[in-house]
């Protein structure tokens, strides 16, 4: 595809995003920045945490996982419901309740000070190395087919990528997200249909459920191997667990929630958007099935996370496939993105810097745009550090993997707080926070060589049982 019309798309993309911002940030404070005044409708905000829950990391590999792994991931999806049901019915009322702006002042109010900033630096730490990842893997693939051909170095690419973002974020911060996800959501899903429907044509596929129901590739279900990564149980439960952290203790994700206008329309926001990501994954999955199909009849060499982009990007199913491909691409990367910003910028504000114990209105909104400019020069120096520093894919997966061994110690400071009514000594919380994630990867890695035994996804259960296991032997006398 010639790079006049990527770079045509890109333009025209990002000239709606900054529209949508102008219109959104007129007459925009922190209140706007942070909760979007309470007053976001929860339909766009059930579809817009779509395309935030998914990335461009998930387009790119999910459909690739089914080689290999076949549909087993809709076991993990399947856990989702609970995790989701568990947010809804205990979380979203717990932060309704206590009026949060991040949901990290409740480890101050349950524990103390050095609770409550490490419950927010381990935030900030996983979903820094999340962000940049996955703008990280939408920057070489813009490099790749469009920046080599004018000669444009890779951290002119970054650069210009976070600078996109930041200039559509900057002004209504959330309230803009909750509009633009909701577009970008859209264009995600939009893409993934016309390449289904696109490849269906070319395979001269009549029925596309049948076909999947009926393919080798379909399986879902696995009660085999008790050993195995893929078994079922192991991956329910990691994904009622994940659900639950990533979504219920993150501050990206919940942010969105806070920013409808009361409990229950949060409540009916997580309702319908665990039914619509059941159904969504499944359609990931689907077109995994048709693309490994197709590569194989059209002896395509591609596999994993080169599955897609290679079909999608070699001229055979259209111009139209490569375009909304790229579409699909930009939109779910830039939909995790943004909001990561934000929230970045959120929680440093008001967890580290505590800006909402100044007086000052205009003080308060210039330290919040300091912050926000701060965090772009990070995620753009982070990402280059991938590209520069750690060259081989291998190792930036398992930093991108090691991000998720930061989430342990919130389930187990939050599973603590929630379920017991003990005080702990809040200036050794640190301590324990640090030692479950090593003891939690020590324990995982000799499992694996020695008894071959997977945890897999498990190893987040594990993280927050053996911080909740460390608060224990933390407890002070008396009762919270």
């Amino acid at each position: 595809m010639h790079p006049v019309y990527i770079l045509l798309l890109i333009v025209v993309y990002f000239s709606v995003l900054v529209f949508i911002s102008y219109i959104t940030g007129k007459s925009a404070n922190n209140q706007t920045f942070f909760k979007a005044n309470n007053s976001s409708p929860w339909y766009l905000v059930a579809f817009g945490m779509i395309g935030a829950s998914l990335s461009g990391v998930t387009l790119i590999s999910v459909p690739g996982w089914i080689e290999n792994q076949q549909m087993s991931y809709m076991q993990m999806v399947l856990g989702y419901t609970v995790g989701y049901a568990v947010i809804g019915l205990i979380l979203l009322p717990l932060y309704y309740k206590l009026n949060l702006t991040s949901i990290y002042t409740y480890l101050k109010d349950r524990f103390g000070k050095f609770s409550y900033k490490t419950g927010a630096s381990f935030f900030l730490i996983s979903r820094t190395v999340g962000a940049a990842f996955r703008l990280f893997l939408v920057a070489k693939v813009l490099q790749l087919i469009l920046f080599d051909e004018y000669g444009i170095p890779f951290w002119v690419t970054v650069t210009i990528t976070i600078l996109l973002i930041w200039l559509y974020t900057f002004k209504g911060g959330i309230k803009t997200i909750v509009w633009t996800d909701t577009l970008q959501t859209l264009f995600m899903l939009i893409a993934v249909g016309v390449c289904i429907v696109m490849i269906k044509d070319a395979l001269q596929i009549e029925s596309l459920f049948s076909y999947i129901s009926d393919n080798k590739l379909s399986k879902i279900f696995f009660f085999e191997d008790v050993k195995a990564g893929n078994y079922f149980w192991k991956q329910f439960f990691s994904g009622a667990f994940i659900a639950i952290v990533m979504t219920g203790l993150d501050q990206d994700m919940m942010q969105k929630n806070l920013t409808c206008r009361n409990l229950k329309d949060a409540q009916k926001n997580m309702f319908w958007f665990t039914i619509v990501l059941v159904i969504v994954n499944f359609f990931f999955l689907a077109l995994g099935v048709l693309l490994t199909d197709y590569a194989t009849v059209n002896e395509i060499n591609a596999h994993k996370d080169n599955l897609f982009p290679t079909i999608a990007m070699s001229g055979n199913l259209g111009l139209a496939t490569s375009l909304f491909f790229l579409l699909g691409l930009i939109a779910a990367a830039y939909s995790s993105a943004d909001s990561a910003l934000t929230s970045l910028t959120t929680s440093f504000s008001i967890d580290i810097l505590e800006i909402d114990k100044k007086e000052n209105e205009q003080e308060k909104e210039q330290i919040r745009k300091k912050i926000h400019v701060l965090f772009s020069v990070i995620l753009i120096a982070t990402i280059l550090v991938f590209k520069y520093f750690i060259a081989n894919d291998s190792v930036i997966a398992k930093i991108f993997q090691f991000a998720g061994y930061t989430y342990g110690p919130l389930l187990g400071l939050y599973a603590f707080g929630l379920f017991t009514k003990l005080n702990v000594k809040d200036k050794l919380v640190p301590y324990i926070c640090v030692i479950a994630p090593v003891l939690t990867y020590l324990i995982s890695d000799y499992s694996k060589t020695n008894l071959g035994f997977d945890f897999g996804f498990f190893v987040l259960i594990l993280n927050g049982f053996l911080t909740f296991i460390g608060l224990l032997s933390i407890k002070e006398k008396g009762h919270a």
